[in-house]
């Protein structure tokens, strides 16, 4: 069993994110957001990691892709971008939190879903000091089948277990799920044209605002 370990004084944290290529991107999207579904995948990502970065207890954000596009964008929100070793999502995160540590050896390491285009900087901080109290923890998402969030602190080997049923494998593996109040926008992901509904319902950033306005006007992308 985890036992809660005292959280460090002033420990910043540095957050892996995943971004796939824009062609596998946000598939089950397709129906509602037909030519604008890689525009909005990149926005998402984007409004994602801008948000993480507005957090006061992230140092960091690693951006993991290999598509140029995103990696561009990415990079001019201010992630660090390093490339995916195209072996799965897992993989992709253990890579990203190797130039985590390589990047800041003595921070806490996160992984947090790029698909929260509802991110509230206070309700991260929120999920962040809650999983600075365990070795391991992870938060649910908002149909309590999946993970937005996984998270080690410093010297704690980094064991994402992200896909599908990813609460149920992470809690058999005896990680921490943490349940703090006040945190829907962390575990607002959207996958489905009804997440993306959800999302906007609690307000999403300018750039995922900005294309699901193109979408509802119907401009071509």
């Amino acid at each position: 069993m985890l036992k809660a370990m005292p959280a460090q004084e002033c420990s910043t944290w540095t957050l892996v994110v995943p971004v796939k290529t824009l062609v596998a991107a946000k598939t089950r999207l397709s129906r509602a957001a037909g030519p604008y579904r890689a525009a909005l995948a990149v926005a998402i990502a984007c409004d994602t990691v801008e948000a993480a970065l507005s957090c006061a207890a992230v140092a960091r954000v690693v951006v993991v892709t290999g598509d140029p596009v995103a990696a561009e964008a990415l990079g001019a929100v201010g992630a660090h971008v390093v490339g995916d070793p195209e072996a799965g999502l897992n993989a992709a995160l253990r890579h990203g939190a190797a130039e985590a540590v390589r990047l800041a050896p003595g921070d806490p390491v996160g992984a947090l879903q790029a698909d929260l285009p509802a991110l509230r900087p206070a309700e991260l901080a929120r999920v962040l000091a809650a999983a600075a109290e365990f070795d391991q923890a992870f938060l649910p998402d908002a149909a309590e089948v999946g993970t937005t969030f996984y998270g080690v602190r410093a010297g704690v080997p980094f064991t994402p277990g992200f896909g599908g049923e990813s609460r149920e494998r992470h809690l058999r593996r005896g990680t921490k799920e943490l349940c703090p109040d006040g945190t829907d926008s962390v575990r607002r992901d959207v996958d489905t044209p009804d997440d993306l509904w959800a999302a906007l319902a609690l307000g999403v950033g300018p750039r995922t605002l900005a294309v699901v306005d193109e979408l509802r006007r119907g401009n071509p992308p």
